[in-house]
C-alpha cells in the first residue's frame, strides 16, 4: 500500500477551525488564534483564506454538500416509519458534526448574508422532505392527516430539529463537548422531533414506532 500523500495546509486549517468552532464558538475564534494552533503565520493562512468569513462559508460549503445529499427520500418506494427514524438519526449526527452552525446560528446570519439565504434553502428543503416522508405514510394509510395537518407538522419536526442543541446547550453548556453526554441529548433530540407525528400514527406503525421508542429510550437509562 502506498502511504497517505499528507493532507493539504487548506484542508487542515479546515478541519482544526471547524474543532476549535465547535468547541469554543464561533465568535469566540479569530484567524490568529487558529494561526497559532495551526502552528503557521497569519499571513500563510492568509493565502488560503482571506479572512474568518471565508473559513466560516468554506465549511458551510461542505456542510450544504453532505445535507444535499441527506434530503431525499427513497425513490423506488414509499416510506416506512424507520425510514423516518433513520433519515432523523443521520441528520443529527450531520448537525453534530458541524454543531456551530446551530449553536452561534441567529449571531452568525446575522452576520453573513450568503450564510443567511443558503440556510433559507436548507430549512424550506427539510421542510419539503418531511412533508413528503408524512405524505407517504398516509398513502400506506399510516399516518392519518389533512395536508395543513401535515405541512404544520412538517414546519414543527424541523423547527425542534433545528434548535435541539441550543436547547441542550443550555441545559448543559459545561458538559457541551463530551461526546457521551451529547450522544444521549441527539438520541433524546431524535426522540423528542419524532414524537410529534406520533398522534397521527395508525395500525402497527403506531405499534412499530413504540417499539423503536421502547429501544431507544432504553438506551438512554
Amino acid at each position: 500500500m502506498q502511504p497517505k500523500a499528507p493532507r493539504r495546509t487548506r484542508e487542515r486549517i479546515l478541519e482544526l477551525s471547524l474543532r476549535l468552532f465547535n468547541d469554543f464558538g464561533e465568535p469566540n475564534i479569530t484567524t490568529t488564534v487558529i494561526a497559532e494552533e495551526m502552528e503557521i503565520s497569519p499571513g500563510n493562512l492568509y493565502y488560503h483564506f482571506r479572512n474568518k468569513d471565508d473559513i466560516v462559508n468554506s465549511l458551510f460549503a461542505q456542510f450544504e454538500t453532505e445535507i444535499s445529499r441527506m434530503l431525499a427520500v427513497p425513490a423506488d418506494r414509499r416510506p416506512t416509519v424507520e425510514d423516518v427514524w433513520q433519515y432523523l438519526h443521520l441528520m443529527f449526527e450531520l448537525v453534530w458534526r458541524y454543531r456551530f452552525f446551530y449553536r452561534d446560528l441567529s449571531d452568525l446570519l446575522s452576520r453573513n448574508r450568503k450564510l443567511e439565504l443558503h440556510f433559507k434553502q436548507i430549512l424550506t428543503h427539510e421542510i419539503q422532505v418531511a412533508q413528503q416522508l408524512c405524505t407517504g405514510l398516509r398513502a400506506d394509510q399510516a399516518l392519518e392527516a389533512t395536508d395543513r395537518e401535515i405541512e404544520t407538522l412538517a414546519t414543527n419536526m424541523v423547527v425542534v430539529a433545528t434548535y435541539w442543541l441550543s436547547y441542550e446547550y443550555v441545559r448543559n453548556p459545561r458538559k457541551y463537548t463530551e461526546q457521551e453526554v451529547m450522544a444521549e441529548a441527539l438520541a433524546r433530540g431524535c426522540y423528542q422531533v419524532l414524537s410529534q407525528i406520533v398522534p397521527y400514527l395508525r395500525g402497527e406503525t403506531r405499534v412499530m414506532f413504540n417499539r423503536l421508542a421502547d429501544e431507544y429510550l432504553q438506551k438512554l437509562k
